[in-house]
């Protein structure tokens, strides 16, 4: 008790190191938002929070001195912050009243019918009266009804340069959005040109210009103009930096950008170009942005990097693409491009292969050839970027490469991406000794995010030795790489429940994880224990045993499922061959007494044997799911034996069913006989029905559950390429 009474205990807790991002991958969606919870809440616990959430922890009667110093410090963050806000929108204000000072007094002497116009302060409360006025135009401008808007330029020709909303938006810049208003637009360009003004270059409330506008709608028609009236409009760019191109490019509007690109000139190894190639990368115009990349080399070192974008399209990769069987021989049997794109001038844009690599010479009536080769080419694409940025990245100074693969290479890791951790291995060796904020090498973070083709690339490594330590080394909560496979948080059970159908396979999946990581590690780090002190079965048995109970009920669900049908069936087939089709001879004086009237017939021979095939399986299924009804559900069990016996079973069901329908078929043909074929064939037709229904709807089960027992498995080498 004396001893309680002298240890101080820290009554609320100051998380000032604990980083959710480093945690929780999972960002916050309207569609995921109990699946987030659910991260949220088990982070929470892990980290001894769930106090701040429910309310047990209660606040101190006087803070602590570490969590008062950083309360006023964020708070003194804010206030600076809110000054800068307050300082940049005087300023930007201030501008725009110049500006329109400015064209006013321009006005005055082009117009001199018009009387001294006064500056008009855009921030007061009288903004809505003003620009009441000029509602006639903005609705003209919307409905592209240039009648209506010249006559009201006839009787104010000022308005045409002046804002109309409340965003301060000309008539141009709103009718510029749309393609199906260019003629009022080029009649406002003929307007402004005509009476020997061109200011078509003013800006709106956000700095955005009507190239802006035209670009954000797609209109390209609307854009070329304006360029021709103004050249420097392509490189005027809003509050915020951000230029027409910039725009284009993160819309993916591939013709856009290379038309603005041609007439962009401050575009070059700044901040403006690496917001361009970083819009190029997330859009997908991969091509492009390594054009621009092979232009201006010294923007794959500047931060933050380009690589990091390009770890955040998954689906940008082989990798993170899903194909079934037919998909993945199409995907690599065809070709990138299958002819020369100059031959064929009907396409409009001849620098897109992707738009052109529909090959007429191959008939296609659901497109989905000419889809996988677009989506070959963009994989193609996109694996040639990332080589060229990792090869400009690795001609900077150590330090610094190490520094801008770091977050990429952990990125490509969580998410899976093996061609890009690969791409960064081959050009910088020296990134497999670095580590995440909880001293993690990227073979355990592969281990703790389930994926298998980063921790296949383990097998390439030319040491085997050098390997096994690295899984062997404990991380910063003194785990190793078993402890990690052992482990399972929510995290993994989410990875777990979009990769393998059903509980059981899963159980089965998260085995082969454990056994695998195990054979790659040193054997005395089998048994180390952690800050816990739990060896890493233990920590396997005591993660998982949710996961066992799910496994259980799963398998016994369907078992109970199962044999209920092979029972029906074993009633049916029995039943059929003691009441014979057509009949027995009951003649008492004859020697065929109790013999079937068709015995001898090929159909009676047909039914014979499918019924005796449809009764012997039947029951050796029914036997089957029997026995997952008395397994004694151990780990272990979910490795091999359980999955055994359910695919027995299902094997052995769809015979029977399939024998059942074809003693059924010759059933109907011994009955009607040869001259009622019209009933016979169409109901032997239907029958097929149940048959079909089965195979689609558990094949999949049954594919999943064979190749995961039975074949190669997730695991193994799968390059020939070697990592130093």
């Amino acid at each position: 008790m004396e001893k309680e009474r002298t240890e101080p205990r820290e009554p609320f807790p100051c998380p000032l190191d604990v980083k959710v991002a480093d945690s929780i991958t999972l960002k916050l969606s309207p569609t995921n938002y109990f699946a987030w919870k659910n991260l949220m809440l088990t982070f929470f616990e892990s980290h001894r929070l769930s106090g701040f959430v429910d309310g047990t922890l209660h606040p101190p009667s006087k803070p602590s001195p570490l969590a008062e110093s950083s309360v006023l410090e964020d708070k003194r963050r804010e206030e600076e912050e809110e000054r800068r806000e307050l300082t940049r929108r005087d300023e930007w204000d201030q501008k725009h009243t110049q500006h329109f000072i400015l064209i006013n007094q321009t006005l005055i002497g082009i117009f001199p019918f018009v009387q001294t116009m006064k500056s008009i302060d855009w921030t007061d409360q009288k903004r809505g009266q003003i620009l009441s006025q000029y509602m006639v135009l903005h609705k003209a401008a919307l409905t592209a009804d240039w009648d209506t808007a010249a006559k009201f330029l006839g009787q104010e020709p000022v308005a045409v340069f002046q804002p109309i909303t409340w965003c301060l938006e000309t008539a141009l810049i709103v009718a510029v959005r749309s393609a199906k208003r260019n003629h009022f637009v080029k009649k406002v360009m003929e307007k402004m040109q005509r009476d020997g003004v061109a200011l078509i270059a003013q800006q709106d409330i956000s700095g955005a210009t009507a190239l802006h506008a035209a670009v954000d709608g797609g209109n390209i028609e609307a854009a070329v103009w304006l360029v021709q009236k103004n050249s420097e409009l392509a490189n005027i760019g809003d509050k915020y930096g951000t230029l027409a191109v910039h725009v284009a490019a993160g819309l993916g509007n591939r013709e856009m950008v290379d038309f603005l690109l041609k007439h962009t000139t401050n575009l070059s190894e700044n901040e403006s170009g690496l917001k361009l190639l970083h819009s190029l990368a997330s859009s997908g115009l991969y091509d492009i942005a390594l054009t621009f990349l092979q232009q201006n080399r010294k923007l794959a070192s500047m931060e933050p990097s380009p690589l990091v974008v390009i770890t955040q399209k998954r689906t940008s990769f082989l990798s993170g693409t899903s194909l079934n069987i037919l998909q993945h021989f199409i995907y690599f049997g065809s070709p990138l491009k299958l002819e020369d794109i100059a031959n064929h001038p009907q396409e409009r844009d001849i620098e897109n292969p992707a738009k052109c690599v529909g090959s007429t010479l191959i008939y296609d009536p659901f497109n989905s050839i000419k889809t996988l080769r677009e989506t070959k080419l963009i994989h193609h694409q996109a694996l040639n970027l990332v080589k060229c940025l990792c090869e400009e990245v690795v001609k900077t100074d150590f330090p610094n490469a190490a520094k801008i693969f770091t977050e990429p290479l952990r990125n490509a890791t969580c998410l899976g991406i093996h061609e890009i951790v690969e791409e960064i291995l081959e050009s910088f060796p020296s990134a497999i000794h670095l580590r995440s904020e909880k001293d993690q090498s990227l073979f355990h973070l592969a281990i703790v995010y389930r994926r298998e083709n980063v921790f296949n690339l383990i097998y390439q490594m030319e040491e085997d030795r050098r390997a096994h330590a690295f899984l062997s080394m404990p991380d910063a909560s003194t785990n190793n790489a078993l402890h990690s496979a052992g482990n399972l948080a929510l995290q993994q059970q989410l990875l777990l429940r979009a990769s393998a159908p059903g509980a059981a396979l899963q159980m089965q999946c998260e085995l082969q994880w454990f056994e695998e990581v195990g054979k790659c590690m040193l054997p005395q780090a089998r048994e180390h224990m952690n800050a816990d002190g739990k060896t890493p079965q233990e920590v396997f048995t005591e993660t998982h045993k949710d996961l066992v109970k799910e496994g259980e009920r799963w398998m016994k669900d369907t078992a109970n499922s199962c044999t209920i049908v092979a029972a029906l069936i074993t009633t049916i087939v029995f039943a059929a061959a003691i009441t014979v089709p057509g009949g027995s001879f009951s003649d008492s004086g004859s020697d065929k007494k109790g013999l079937p009237i068709r015995l001898g017939g090929q159909a009676f021979t047909v039914f014979g044997v499918s019924d005796a095939l449809a009764l012997f399986s039947s029951s050796a299924s029914l036997l089957m799911f029997l026995s997952i009804l008395t397994c004694r559900y151990g780990e272990e069990d979910f490795r091999y034996s359980l999955p055994r016996r359910l695919i027995i079973g299902l094997v052995t069901l769809f015979l029977s069913i399939i024998s059942m329908m074809v003693a059924f078929g010759a059933t109907l043909k011994i009955v009607f006989g040869e001259k009622t074929a019209w009933i016979v064939i169409p109901v032997a037709i239907l029958s097929c029905v149940p048959v079909a229904l089965f195979a689609l709807w558990q094949f999949p089960l049954l594919y999943a559950m064979i190749k995961s027992t039975y074949f190669p498995g997730i695991f193994g080498k799968k390059s020939n390429r070697v990592l130093h």
